[in-house]
């Protein structure tokens, strides 16, 4: 049996749908046809890399920091 490969776009997709919660694990497995036990990790590893979402990667020897307050 050949191994399913998912693109990021679709496994981010997912992911965010488990985030939102409007549907349980069990039903976003029906929808998208992924095991409950996958879409549990991929929104783990969302939660645990979203800050990276918003690094600039042309300035990674730079380090600018920004307080919360000035925005």
């Amino acid at each position: 049996m050949k191994r399913r490969n998912f693109t990021p776009t679709f496994k981010a997709k997912v992911a965010l749908a488990a985030l939102k919660g409007d549907k349980t694990l069990s039903e976003l497995s029906t929808i998208y046809q992924v095991h409950p036990n996958q879409i549990g990790k991929w929104k783990k590893h969302l939660l645990e890399n979203i800050g990276d979402i918003f690094t600039d990667s042309r300035s990674k020897s730079k380090t600018v920091s920004h307080s919360d307050s000035a925005l």
